[in-house]
């Protein structure tokens, strides 16, 4: 009930974005956008035009062809031709110590000459004030680390269900409202939209500090929050889009490069964190069925808080309450997804993601 009572209260005080000012100003500071791209034909062209339709007026943009051997680097050229703004960088090699996309955006950092840093993703589509409303918001409340929460879009009912899921355990881990107080532990990063202030990313080591983390988002916060630059993270629909996967099979293997890091590929805090899942989140629905007397009542009044917590939370997003009665399903594919990511690193010797495996031995090395 507590972690109920956390996640209602944290939801509701934490901002939209939307209800920042839209006006830059002319004294608004320069804003380089940094983007890695791999195999992203499909929804690049899309995201790039909504980036380059921003109302702001300082800004480059500078987007990473990550060995990309699809149509995304004949894309990228066409459109560099036709904008001015954008510039590209095409990525041949992948050097020793690096995952892909961190590298990407390491070098477009690199070249980024603004005060600002935004780094943010290929599939990614912006509504065109999002950026100047990030700018106003970082600077109204002197942050140096702003991230944003995309309104995730699912293209079928099972993704949606297990989203409101994934929703739950992200936000009872991560506790993403308290990343703004100074004096709490907790820490956030969202890969669709980082707001950095260039400076605070130089001085916590950039990607390289993180150069083979696979949660490099996540861990960008914690590095910035742990040398005390200030961070917030605002809820950003109606102003960024993303599809998160088009197909649950797609999610499984998308997860499944996060999961095991996301608890620094420890066996131990892995297996025992699916337990806790199954007992917290699937076994007093099973009890219902199975238990009588004090304990039935017991857990039935457990089931009905859980359900109501879990409704407000998908009411609050925009989904539906009643996605909240699949949630145990959702729980029990969350730990397949976690006890597969360990067990394919374990038995592989580390993780394949986008046509490139990476050591263990180097990915356990990379502790934030």
């Amino acid at each position: 009930m507590l972690g109920g009572i956390d996640i209602a209260l944290g939801n509701r005080s934490t901002a939209y974005l939307k209800d920042a000012p839209s006006n830059a100003g002319v004294d608004a500071p320069r804003v380089s956008v940094i983007v890695p791209a791999r195999n992203e034909e499909k929804k690049i062209r899309e995201a790039l035009q909504s980036l380059l339709a921003q109302e702001y007026a300082d800004l480059e943009f500078i987007v990473l062809n990550d060995r990309s051997t699809d149509q995304t680097g004949e894309i990228l050229a066409q459109m560099a031709a036709e904008n001015a703004q954008l510039r590209v960088v095409n990525i041949a090699e992948l050097p020793p110590g690096w995952l892909g996309k961190n590298y990407a955006l390491y070098r477009g950092a690199e070249r980024a000459s603004g005060q600002l840093l935004l780094f943010t993703d290929a599939d990614v589509v912006m509504h065109p004030s999002a950026l100047a409303r990030a700018v106003n918001y970082l600077r109204a409340n002197h942050l140096h680390h702003l991230a944003a929460m995309p309104e995730v879009r699912m293209p079928t009912l099972p993704l949606r269900l297990f989203c409101s899921a994934f929703g739950i355990f992200f936000s009872g881990f991560i506790r993403q409202w308290k990343a703004k107080d100074p004096a709490s532990s907790s820490f956030i990063g969202v890969g669709a939209f980082n707001l950095v202030n260039a400076e605070a990313y130089k001085a916590v080591g950039g990607h390289l500090a993180i150069a083979m983390r696979p949660d490099d988002d996540i861990k960008l916060g914690k590095l910035l929050k742990k040398a005390g630059y200030r961070q917030e993270m605002v809820l950003g629909m109606r102003l960024l889009a993303v599809e998160w996967y088009s197909s649950l099979g797609e999610l499984i293997d998308g997860l499944m490069k996060n999961a095991f890091a996301g608890l620094e590929y420890n066996v131990v805090r892995s297996i025992g964190a699916g337990i806790a899942v199954l007992l917290l989140n699937v076994w007093p629905f099973v009890a219902i069925f199975v238990v009588g007397g004090l304990a039935w009542i017991l857990y039935a009044m457990a089931v009905a808080v859980m359900l109501l917590f879990i409704s407000d939370t998908n009411h609050f997003y925009g989904q539906p309450r009643w996605y909240a009665l699949a949630h145990p399903l959702s729980a029990i594919l969350f730990v397949y997804i976690l006890w597969k990511s360990m067990a394919l690193a374990l038995w592989t010797g580390g993780i394949s993601w986008r046509g490139t495996h990476y050591p263990l031995s180097l990915l356990r090395a990379n502790r934030v």
